[in-house]
């Protein structure tokens, strides 16, 4: 329960198998083998992260069954391993099935922002966040009680046929992420900064970094945000009435901080964050919007679709106070606006805090805690959070203030120039290039199918690297798109994608 309470907590990596097998060595008075354990266990899935949509095997349920089995069986890590892939695979079809239900859930929240109703919806935030760490809980307690022969007995019954479905099935989910992101940010004007990302990360092996860092390079260049046409700008910026002061306090600002870590609580496949992102933001609601139309506008807008890293979140919960402020204050405001800045921002954030904290800091931490924790040391899980956590948590926390005082001055200078259309376009070229990216560098997606005779046979997967690289997941990104365009439902994707990794699987189509 406590490793799935972790979309509570900021995603900590408080759940990781490094942490949670220690905890379970704990409880069952074998420190050190759960310390080795866990240590074990997170080389094996140290690349396991959640994409967009995708919903990677649960590391959680089958790093704690894993490790309780290897302790009261006493045979030590193999038979961890040997049961905490399968189990997580096993737990990753219940999450799934769990996130599926949650995309039911999202005509309440939507009632309850018509009503402007904003303390039932952030109560059915947490309520269906508790969903995930109450029924893992339990599942994990009842297996617990089958004990660990039985446990085994049943997964080797399992063909190994079924498992190699799962899991090409499993490598297709990240399309539909993407695709979501293409949903709302393509459109011709933009569309070949998509296709220079896919060239970057495909042809070139850039790095997600890179490639973003890129993308602001020529979003700087292209739209000429850093240009300063006159002094007289200059100086009008410097005489805005006093009125457009910030008027939110520090404790108002940091209750944003503070409401991100559950960012992820409601997590779902058909609008992803979005419900945390109206959760996070409401406070600052309460005190600018009065009138239940008005609240009701504000918490519409916010149940758009979101999602982003949680570890640069903040910076756009920021942001969108400052607008929701201006907002508040101009009937000329243009509100949607808001949104438009927000679906801009949320892909490069993405790709960069995603590549900065999961591709470096959590390498780090982990190439650091995991190699004294298998010599059975405890301040390996200890350095592994502390390592990640002290960037991950001060620049979170700075980010939302900087989002909100920035944003301010930012709305302040634009008030009767075109910046926000430039910060608009800006935002698409940085986000698209990104989210080009992401096919090629994010799914591992082939087909194994040969051209010829046996012996002499031509693999049709060299022929597409030698033509396009990464065509495969690149094609089944926008087939999920042509989808989404046409009104397809989310949950209809998700199936599909999932039938067609199993039968391709089966076939020899897809690997």
């Amino acid at each position: 329960m406590f490793g799935h309470s972790e979309d509570f907590l900021g995603t900590t990596l408080l759940s990781r198998p490094l942490v949670l097998g220690p905890l379970v060595g704990l409880a069952l008075g074998d420190l050190g083998q759960g310390i080795i354990i866990g240590a074990t266990l997170e080389l094996i899935f140290m690349g396991n992260i959640k994409v967009g949509a995708a919903i990677p095997p649960d590391v959680i349920t089958g790093g704690v069954l894993g490790t309780a089995f290897a302790i009261l069986s006493g045979k030590g890590p193999e038979i961890a391993l040997a049961l905490a892939v399968p189990i997580s695979i096993l737990a990753e079809m219940v999450l799934s099935s769990l996130f599926i239900f949650r995309s039911g859930l999202n005509k309440k929240f939507d009632r309850y922002a018509r009503e402007g109703d904003y303390s039932k919806l952030q109560r059915l935030h947490i309520l269906s966040g508790l969903l995930k760490p109450l029924l893992m809980g339990l599942i994990t307690f009842l297996a617990l009680q089958l004990g660990a022969e039985v446990m085994k007995s049943f997964l080797d019954r399992i063909p190994a046929w079924v498992n190699s479905g799962l899991q090409v099935a499993g490598n297709m989910l990240p399309a539909l992420g993407f695709a979501l992101l293409m949903n709302v940010m393509l459109n011709k004007k933009v569309a070949p900064y998509f296709f220079l990302g896919f060239i970057l990360s495909s042809y070139l092996k850039l790095p997600m970094i890179a490639i973003g860092g890129l993308g602001v390079i020529l979003a700087l260049i292209i739209t000429g945000i850093m240009h300063k046409e006159t002094a007289t700008d200059e100086d009008a910026s410097a005489d805005e009435p006093s009125s457009l002061k910030a008027s939110f306090s520090k404790t108002e600002i940091r209750s944003l901080f503070f409401r991100s870590l559950a960012l992820e609580a409601n997590f779902n496949f058909e609008t992803c964050q979005n419900t945390g992102f109206a959760f996070s933001i409401i406070p600052i609601l309460k005190k600018i919007y009065k009138t239940r139309d008005s609240m009701s506008c504000a918490l519409k807008r916010h149940l758009q679709f979101f999602n982003t890293s949680p570890y640069g979140s903040t910076l756009i919960l920021g942001i969108a106070a400052a607008m929701e402020e201006q907002n508040s204050r101009s009937k000329d405001f243009d509100a949607e606006s808001i949104n438009t800045v927000k679906l801009g921002l949320m892909g490069p954030l993405a790709g960069v805090f995603d590549s900065l904290f999961w591709g470096t800091f959590k390498v780090i931490a982990a190439g650091v805690g995991t190699s004294l924790a298998l010599k059975g040391n405890i301040a390996g899980p200890i350095l592994f959070i502390l390592l990640f956590n002290v960037p991950h948590l001060l620049l979170r926390y700075q980010l939302t203030f900087i989002g909100y005082t920035e944003g301010n001055k930012f709305l302040q200078k634009i008030a009767s120039s075109n910046v926000m259309d430039k910060l608009t376009s800006g935002a698409a070229i940085v986000g698209l290039m990104v989210v080009g990216a992401m096919p090629a560098l994010l799914m591992s997606i082939k087909t194994p199918l040969q051209i010829g005779a046996v012996g002499s046979a031509v693999s049709v997967q060299g022929i597409l690297d030698q033509i396009v690289p990464g065509i495969v997941p690149l094609a089944l990104t926008f087939l999920v798109y042509y989808f989404l365009k046409r009104n397809v439902k989310i949950t209809y994707l998700l199936l599909g994608l999932l039938a067609l990794g199993f039968i391709g699987s089966i076939a020899h189509v897809f690997a």
